[in-house]
């Protein structure tokens, strides 16, 4: 599955960008410091900088995701966009 979080427009050159997984309360990082943290190191991956791909997804994946971005060089320094995953 790919989770696509785009950035349309940055004068920030590398904007710090961190993926969640929040479910059940709980929150995880998936990407965190420019590597897959967990489980996630073994079977996902960040495409174009910004879209996750899970490969292999489980009914364990559902979850709300979470991007954050952060670009201290913008007018607009951080934001987020979550994404709800459901795994049939």
């Amino acid at each position: 599955v790919e989770l696509s979080c785009i950035i349309k427009s940055t004068v920030t050159l590398e904007p710090r960008i961190e993926w969640k997984k929040i479910r059940d309360g709980e929150t995880s990082y998936v990407f965190f410091g420019n590597k897959m943290q967990g489980d996630f190191a073994t079977r996902a991956e960040i495409l174009g900088q910004t879209s996750l791909v899970i490969k292999n997804t489980t009914r364990m994946d559902t979850a709300t995701y979470r991007c954050e971005v952060a670009a201290p060089s913008d007018t607009k320094t951080i934001d987020e966009i979550n994404i709800q995953l459901t795994v049939q």
